[in-house]
């Protein structure tokens, strides 16, 4: 329930190739961590994500702080896999949306979000679904960066 790829094309490759046995594992998940933390009198959220990842052999265990929850992620998923692909440096998050997909259920309802992405003069557009909003956005960003590396053929 909640996934449409009709406006999701990354997405749609990804799983497209796996059903195909066509898909390249470019690196594999093992585990991420997200802290947001308040601090009084500072006025202050600060957000961190921790991921753990296995690249070409190698495990990753990197630390990176965001904006936000995405973004911490974001960062710590490119900091990880920069010196693997160094092309990486051309993707951006050009947009980023959450659309509940059972309002219904209230606070325990599943989102749909969906990525924008860009790299040079393509565009391109991930999604996940999942009743956290931060699995969800790990979903579409983990399809964002798996579509730009399977467009160039790393």
């Amino acid at each position: 329930e909640g996934y449409s790829y009709e406006n999701a094309e990354g997405s749609f490759i990804i799983l497209t190739a796996k059903v195909l046995n066509k898909y390249k594992d470019f690196f594999k998940i093992k585990g991420f961590r997200v802290i947001i933390e308040y601090k009084d009198g500072k006025n202050k959220i600060v957000t961190e994500a921790t991921l753990k990842l296995e690249i070409d052999g190698n495990e990753e265990h990197v630390v990176a702080e965001g904006d936000g929850p995405v973004n911490a992620l974001d960062n710590a998923l490119r900091k990880a896999l920069i010196k693997y692909y160094p092309s990486l440096k051309e993707v951006k998050l050009t947009d980023f949306k959450v659309r509940v997909v059972n309002p219904q259920a209230g606070t325990a309802a599943k989102v749909r979000v969906s990525i924008e992405s860009m790299a040079k003069n393509e565009l391109w557009s991930t999604i996940g679904v999942s009743e956290n909003i931060i699995e969800a956005s790990w979903e579409a960003l983990r399809d964002s960066i798996e579509y730009y590396l399977l467009k160039k053929g790393k």
